[in-house]
């Protein structure tokens, strides 16, 4: 291994943040050193400690302060980046962060990253230049190795309704989501329907497409596949799928939604024709609907909670390894389910 001691060998874009590994590599030593100079720890030799801080002159590193900040009383900052603001189950997740970190005494910035992962990792950067304490992300893509250097830093992360991607083992706050799609098609089958369609957002979405795992693994040998549709939920693409699935030899006699904007999606396009539908996400007035939409409810307040209240555990020093927290859901019968 070579190890660079020359300081004027190693430059560092001013545009990019620091991390503890860059001032390792600056400073020639391990990256545990520069953890002890950092937090004032003994052990380390009154030469190599002096290039330590030399480095962290040069490159203009400061370290995350999360677990001092909060045991001294001053304010800190987490980071939130969700899905969209705009939908419900969001607006319920993000609320409920809101309130955990206020109950904390700390600031709360947040943003939507549309489901694209480009625009997930600028505001994840973005928040980490403004130095947030810890975040709290639910991802839009699949690869979060740009993490990896706010994590060395110290900065604390948790996933909320997605996992990281692969290689990635941080905390994770999920939904059952195969399992409250496996109790919506138990509960349709129960009332007599075997033909039953599932129409789903992008299969690229971890939570649709564990709903849809769920779906096909309750049907077993009475899976179709002429009865799915993954997609982002328009009125024309669902009107479209409808049409089709009903111009089947054997059309469907139940549907099965994916998520709450689908189901309402899903009636708008039925336009009061009767069919059986279970929706996966509860949605306001679902129960004043004629008949009632039967749900599977997952409770996104419960989610945020949380993922918050886990994350400042972590900045109050819990070094425990990662959790991989699992939220129950239950489905909620109000008369659209229970059709024959």
């Amino acid at each position: 291994m070579t190890t660079l001691s020359a300081p004027y060998l190693v430059r560092h874009d001013p545009g990019v943040r620091p991390t503890m590994k860059d001032v390792a590599t600056a400073a020639g030593v391990a990256l545990k050193t520069v953890s002890r100079v950092v937090n004032g720890e003994p052990g380390v030799h009154p030469a190599t400690a002096e290039r330590v801080r030399a480095a962290i002159d040069r490159l203009g590193y400061s370290r995350n302060e999360s677990a001092r900040v909060l045991r001294r009383g001053r304010t800190a900052t987490i980071g939130l980046v969700i899905e969209d603001v705009a939908d419900p189950f969001y607006s319920g997740l993000s609320r409920a962060v809101e309130d955990v970190v206020i109950g904390h005494d700390c600031l709360l910035l947040t943003g939507s990253s549309g489901e694209k992962p480009v625009r997930e990792r600028e505001l994840v950067e973005t928040f980490c230049t403004r130095r947030v304490d810890g975040l709290i992300v639910v991802p839009a893509g699949d690869d979060h190795t740009y993490l990896r250097p706010e994590l060395e830093a110290g900065t604390k992360v948790v996933f909320a309704d997605r996992p990281p991607g692969a290689g990635l083992d941080v905390d994770t706050v999920l939904a059952d989501n195969a399992g409250g799609a496996e109790q919506a098609i138990r509960h349709l089958l129960g009332h007599g329907h075997h033909r039953i369609a599932f129409l789903g957002d992008d299969p690229a979405i971890y939570t649709a497409a564990e709903r849809h795992r769920g779906y096909r693994e309750a049907l077993g040998g009475l899976y179709d596949p002429r009865l799915v549709s993954m997609r982002p939920p328009t009125l024309e693409g669902v009107r479209a799928d409808l049409d089709r699935m009903f111009a089947l030899d054997r059309p469907p006699t139940a549907l099965f939604t994916g998520n709450g904007r689908y189901t309402v999606t899903t009636l708008r396009a039925l336009a009061g024709r009767p069919i059986a539908l279970v929706g996966f996400d509860d949605f306001e007035l679902s129960d004043l609907l004629q008949p009632g939409v039967t749900v599977v409810a997952q409770d996104p307040s419960w989610m945020g909670r949380v993922a918050a209240e886990l994350l400042f555990r972590r900045l109050r020093g819990d070094v425990g390894p990662p959790e991989h927290i699992q939220l129950p859901v239950r489905l909620i019968p109000r008369g659209s389910g229970e059709l024959p």
